[in-house]
């Protein structure tokens, strides 16, 4: 385009175009028009600027539009007043082309951008196909493009974008950019061929002519019919590009629905009222446009009929927005530089200044950014079927600064949305809790489901790998969507064997309490006297906290609990040994007739003694287990689940308070032994034999059922052995002496126990003088001391018999 004061008006010179088309007519026309209403215009009359123009035919051709662009930058042209006259070169034009405009579509225009040197051809096309395949999750596509610069640009910047995405190209067909190719047949069979071969592919994005995209139909009909299969396994989605989205493709239920990508639109009805005569006023455009109709041998009408509305449209509104852009630059460098004087102002500058300025269309502000666009965008269109013929409907606008859609209509009554049923993948979407495994040398997008491993998880669709769970609190099995949390597991209060323990350990609790009671309020009785007396209440009272240390071993544990449950059983339980035996050792003495082994005894009844250095020893022992290495908390990691225990620290330390009241216990089992033979009414270390003895064998079972067990029910295990020692002794102990205080009070007097132990001294005292007959004198003597000194120890414990008093003083 000139700037000049003048205006010509060219006929295509080279080569003759085989016919007319009538989009191109449209466009001509529009670009007419353009420049006659911004001639008269304030803006251009103002500034006493004059646009020209000089319209060159491309035959929708790379090639023309190649030297159609050469003429317009030679030195020396011609530019005549009509188009008879081009060739006869009537006036030198004395200056350079200052604006290209076209062409009016990409394929030409990149081939021309090329030419001139410039890199500004917008690829926000290829960038909203991809996002409309991203929108639609379809990741396995065909692609069919031209072997010229539009299909190569196109091809490198459509892969490039689908690789970013993780979109594939299930083909890809390059055709011959002439159709006078002679290998134009043979690519249009092997396109359709390929179509044919990929039904997965169900999109199929297209940079091709409307000439060879109505071949590759009609070829992809024929090859389904010939292979027996339905006209409705044809069917694609056709994505096109701007260099036929405007085509009107014969039975489109056939093909399938065309989604086309245009440039922005606008109101064309005051260019179609003057184009066609329908406008009242006679202005001047609409002079040239019947000049213009009267070169080209064309009838307007005919012309109308052809194109259609929405046509008019895009095409109108593209070619008046690049003619006010031109002007408003030209303007704004006319009014700081000499623009009459032939070469003053250079293309270079134009395009600078188109950069920077900013103008108004059709009531909206525009402007070129630094790479050479401008912020339009494009419409999408569907073409489809609609009451017996095909319609071309815009049904979305795709932004270029957010790279988004905005849709003319929402939800399913958008034609657009409609195909989002539509599935064209090489794969089927991986579930959650699967991921997706591509073959070695394979397409990314073909690729098998396999399920998530052990503890490991996939939370949405089609995920490359799984992701971890945090192994020390979260589990996941085999396929799984999500983690879930690791169940804490320990002896739980809800257990129901944990719940029969706590009733046998309250029942404990309740049984030696009420025993404690009675006992108190029998204690001058001769079956408490001869229990032990207060050493009976020291008894009871361990047991409790014995017991009490059992219910510790239930519920979650804390460190508290863990240092205090085996702390206050080792000490209780000691204290309740060391009492059985002072209580062993009292027994000895007093039915022991053996004089050597009774002084040695005598000198040991030191009860408190007794049972206060027990018990320090296995505190010490507790003291020393707490500070150097005390029990504590430990959570076993297992593969579902948390098992939470206490762990015992110093398991030496364990053994050895168990070992010391083991020993303990053994100490009065042997003790007690020796005096398994007492009277039937005074049978204690018959009772603290049985008692010491079941301590014993369970706490022996412990030792390797403790080792083996593992898991929830380990602290069960000690508690069991722990109920079992104290209802031993209850048993052996107590129990017996309740029944004769509640159900024998005629044995719970001084004189039944006088009449038995009298028997009993007797008897003994027989045979101790039988078995002593052939010893000597002073033997007799001491026999007959130790007879009285037996039944002096009988006469400490308050249960003497009659005639004895007297031996008592001495």
């Amino acid at each position: 385009m000139k700037i000049s004061r003048e205006k010509c008006l060219s006929r295509r010179t080279f080569p003759q175009c085989v016919r007319m088309v009538d989009a191109g007519v449209v466009r001509a026309l529009a670009m007419v028009e353009a420049v006659q209403k911004l001639n008269a215009a304030p803006l251009m009359t103002q500034a006493n600027v004059t646009l020209g123009l000089w319209i060159k035919d491309s035959c929708s051709d790379v090639g023309t539009a190649l030297r159609a662009t050469q003429e317009f930058t030679r030195e020396q042209t011609s530019c005549a007043s009509n188009a008879s006259a081009a060739s006869n070169q009537d006036r030198l034009r004395k200056g350079p082309i200052m604006a290209l405009i076209g062409a009016s579509f990409s394929e030409l225009s990149i081939a021309i951008a090329r030419q001139l040197t410039l890199r500004m051809i917008p690829q926000y096309q290829t960038g909203a196909m991809v996002q409309l395949l991203l929108a639609f999750r379809w990741n396995w596509v065909g692609i069919i493009t031209t072997d010229g610069d539009y299909g190569q640009s196109a091809l490198d910047y459509f892969l490039s974008e689908t690789s970013d995405n993780q979109i594939c190209v299930a083909f890809k067909s390059v055709l011959p950019g002439l159709t006078a190719n002679h290998k134009i047949h043979a690519a249009i069979r092997q396109t359709a061929l390929n179509i044919h071969n990929n039904p997965k592919a169900k999109v199929i994005v297209s940079f091709a002519k409307p000439t060879l995209m109505k071949d590759i139909f009609s070829e992809l009909r024929r090859l389904t019919l010939a292979t027996g299969h339905s006209l409705a396994s044809m069917r694609r989605v056709w994505i096109a590009s701007d260099s036929w989205s405007a085509m009107r493709v014969e039975n489109v239920h056939e093909t399938g629905p065309v989604v086309g990508f245009h440039f922005k639109s606008g109101n064309a009805e005051q260019f179609r009222e003057e184009e066609s005569g329908e406008s009242e006023e006679e202005t001047e455009s609409s002079l040239e446009l019947r000049k213009f109709y009267s070169m080209l041998n064309t009838e307007k009408d005919a012309v109308k009929k052809r194109v259609s509305p929405e046509f008019y449209q895009k095409a109108v509104f593209s070619v008046e927005m690049a003619v006010v852009a031109v002007a408003h630059a030209a303007v704004k460098l006319c009014r700081y530089h000499d623009c009459k004087s032939p070469g003053a102002v250079q293309p270079w500058q134009l395009l600078k200044s188109l950069w920077m300025e900013e103008f108004e269309f059709g009531g909206q502000s525009y402007r070129f950014d630094q790479r050479g666009d401008i912020n339009l965008g494009y419409d999408v269109s569907v073409l489809r079927v609609r009451a017996g013929r095909s319609v071309l409907e815009t049904v979305a606008e795709y932004h270029t600064q957010n790279s988004s859609f905005t849709f003319s209509r929402p939800g399913s009554s958008n034609p657009l949305m409609a195909l989002k049923n539509i599935v064209s993948r090489c794969s089927n979407s991986c579930a959650p809790g699967q991921f997706k495994k591509s073959a070695e040398g394979q397409h990314t997008c073909c690729y098998d489901c396999i399920n998530c491993t052990e503890n490991y998880y996939s939370n949405s669709t089609d995920m490359d790998q799984c992701l971890s769970c945090d192994t020390n609190s979260e589990w996941a099995p085999e396929g799984s969507k999500a983690c879930i949390p690791k169940q804490m597991l320990f002896f739980s209060w809800h257990n129901g064997f944990a719940i029969v323990l706590l009733a046998f350990s309250a029942l404990g609790i309740v049984l030696t309490l009420l025993m404690s009671g009675l006992f108190f309020h029998q204690r001058q009785t001769p079956v408490v006297r001869a229990a032990g007396g207060p050493l009976s209440q020291v008894i009871l009272f361990s047991l409790v906290a014995s017991f009490v240390s059992a219910l510790l071993f239930v519920g979650q544990p804390n460190s508290y609990q863990c240092k205090t449950r085996q702390v206050l059983f080792g000490i209780s339980f000691t204290i309740c040994v060391a009492c059985i035996l002072v209580k062993t050792l009292k027994i000895l003495l007093a039915f022991q007739v053996n004089p050597m082994l009774q002084s040695a005894l005598r000198k040991l009844n030191r009860p408190y003694v007794i049972v206060s250095v027990c018990v320090a020893l296995q505190a010490a022992t507790c003291v020393c287990w707490l500070v150097l290495k005390s029990p504590s908390v430990y959570v076993v990691n297992q593969s579902t689940t948390l098992l939470q225990d206490c762990h015992e620290g110093s398991y030496i330390a364990f053994g050895v308070m168990l070992g010391y009241i083991a020993l303990l216990a053994f100490v009065c089992f042997v003790c007690a032994f020796k005096c398994r033979k007492l009277p039937q009414q005074y049978n204690e270390a018959r009772f603290i034999t049985f008692s010491m003895l079941l301590y014993l064998i369970s706490w022996l079972l412990f030792i390797p059922i403790y080792v083996t067990t593992s898991g929830v029910y380990l602290p069960a295990v000690e508690m069991v052995v722990i109920l079992i020692s104290n209802y031993g002794i209850l048993s052996c102990h107590f129990f017996p002496k309740c029944y004769v205080m509640l159900f024998k009070k005629d044995k719970n007097t001084q004189s039944a126990f006088r009449k038995t132990l009298y028997e009993y001294t007797s008897k003994s005292t027989a045979s101790f003088s039988s078995s002593g007959s052939s010893g000597y004198n002073d033997e007799k003597d001491s026999t007959s001391v130790d007879s009285k000194n037996v039944h002096i120890c009988v006469l400490n414990q308050d249960v003497r018999p009659r005639g004895h008093r007297r031996s008592a003083s001495m």
